[in-house]
């Protein structure tokens, strides 16, 4: 008895001449991609052009078969970018839907186009191309948003506040160093990301499916075509590997975390029980219940959505773990996690740069919340500079705020005979350190709270800035 083979070519699977049978329809969803990887149709076409001119190189298509479809594949960006591209049940994801709009044009020359490519290799390749185009969106939006901490810090330097740890009040600072300390932050994460787009940048078209290609494509020729910085180096690892996924996905938790704890700050200093800052109506919402509420809903979004790319950041490693090598469907995971991210970062740091430009310092505010309490340590620094090791200043400088208690008066309240009572190292000078302007301009060294070291972090950031736009 003969087995009767029925062929799959109308299908249109890339892979259906191995098959004899058809698809289990909630199989062929399950197993389909076009829903998200739709979004590289782009890159997908551009790393196909530049296929075909690697396959023109070493004699696999000639000249005019190249440019037939080069042409056509331009034809069907048209009709991507013009919402105009019809997809088909058939087209199970971008590669296949592209490859069979490419047949319909122009016939069987577009078959020789796939000749020592795999879905492995172009799939990986799509998806560094798109990541890395999306890298950079995110990194100029990224550089907005520093440029905003920079400038209000700049035009409010003089505004004081109260430092905080462990959410007590601890020491004066200004308004525009607490700034700066996010935007020091998010400076970090943008150089981080510069770091990665260096990695992401690395080509694995020319692969195969994971043994490399046997046509002695030019993977040099292909990567300076797609503006890559270089290949990479193992067709098996070129394939399998998504440590640039991981990484990406990484940065964006560390730096959604940054943001999270940022929004937290000013929501807190939102309160009516702070009052430091006022959110504009462009960034709250009101409540259908009470009307006199405005929520800092843009904080608490930015907050929450940490929490979601720490969660595509989580369930994607555990995708990775316990694969074998080389390339496997499970990879398929990495791209509705990556895209989600990648949106969901766009998105939130939109939103964190307007919230920052537009809300309202209230100076006033800000410095009836410091309190004399908070000088105390510029008790243990005066003794300090008189010759006392620091230690016993400190515990000099309780003695001190111990005595304010007991008598009832606030510290700065305490007389310079008073303070003889503790130590005889003070004397009338003692009255300088009641000031909050000149304990915060004490801090002189880099990276200090005084206006001099301020002003010197702004420089610097502002160089930076400058070095950012000059890479463009």
């Amino acid at each position: 008895m003969s087995a009767e083979i029925t062929s799959t070519e109308g299908s249109g699977k890339l892979w259906g001449g191995r098959f004899s049978g058809e698809t289990d329809p909630v199989m062929e969803k399950f197993n389909a991609s076009i829903t998200f990887d739709r979004l590289m149709w782009e890159e997908d076409i551009f790393g196909s052009q530049v296929y075909a001119a690697g396959l023109e190189k070493v004699g696999i298509l000639k000249p005019e078969e190249r440019l037939l479809i080069n042409n056509n594949l331009a034809i069907i960006a048209e009709e991507w970018r013009e919402s105009k591209f019809i997809l088909k049940p058939s087209d199970e994801d971008i590669h296949t839907a592209n490859e069979r709009r490419l047949k319909e044009l122009i016939g069987d020359v577009a078959g020789k186009l796939h000749t020592g490519r795999s879905r492995n290799d172009q799939s990986a390749t799509d998806t560094r191309l798109w990541l890395l185009k999306e890298a950079k969106i995110i990194q100029s939006i990224l550089t907005y948003f520093i440029d905003v901490f920079v400038e209000r810090a700049s035009s409010e330097i003089d505004i004081l506040m109260p430092g905080y740890t462990h959410l007590q009040r601890a020491q004066p600072i200004r308004w525009s160093h607490w700034l700066l300390s996010h935007g020091w932050s998010l400076k970090a994460d943008s150089d981080r990301l510069n770091e990665i787009m260096v990695r992401i940048n690395q080509l694995p078209l020319g692969s195969g499916a994971l043994a490399g290609n046997p046509f002695g494509i030019d993977r040099e020729f292909l990567a300076e075509k797609l503006n890559c910085d270089g290949v990479v180096e193992n067709s098996l690892f070129a394939t399998s590997g998504r440590d640039h996924v991981a990484e990406f996905l990484f940065w964006a938790t560390l730096t959604t975390s940054h943001l999270s704890k940022w929004a937290e700050d000013l929501i807190i200093y939102n309160t009516k029980e702070f009052k430091f800052v006022t959110l504009s109506d462009a960034y709250s919402t009101g409540s259908s219940l009470m009307p006199q509420k405005k929520n800092p809903d843009s904080l608490e979004l930015i907050r929450g959505k940490s929490g979601r790319v720490f969660g595509n950041l989580a369930g994607f490693m555990t995708v990775l773990k316990g694969l074998p090598s080389t390339y496997n469907k499970d990879l398929q995971e990495d791209k509705e996690a990556l895209i989600d991210t990648v949106d969901t970062l766009k998105g939130v740091l939109q939103v964190a740069a307007g919230t920052l430009k537009t809300l309202t310092i209230n100076e006033e505010n800000c410095y009836k919340a410091l309190s004399p309490a908070m000088l105390s340590t510029d008790v243990a620094y005066y003794l300090v500079r008189k010759g006392v090791p620091f230690r016993e200043g400190h515990g000099l400088a309780g003695c001190c705020v111990q005595l304010a208690e007991k008598k009832g008066v606030l510290l700065t309240e305490l007389t310079a005979d008073d303070l003889k009572t503790v130590s005889p190292l003070f004397e009338k000078d003692v009255e300088k350190i009641w000031n909050y302007e000149n304990s915060v301009d004490q801090y002189t060294s880099t990276g200090g709270t005084s206006r001099v070291a301020v002003l010197k972090q702004i420089e610097e950031l502002r160089k930076w800035l400058v070095a950012q736009k000059d890479k463009k």
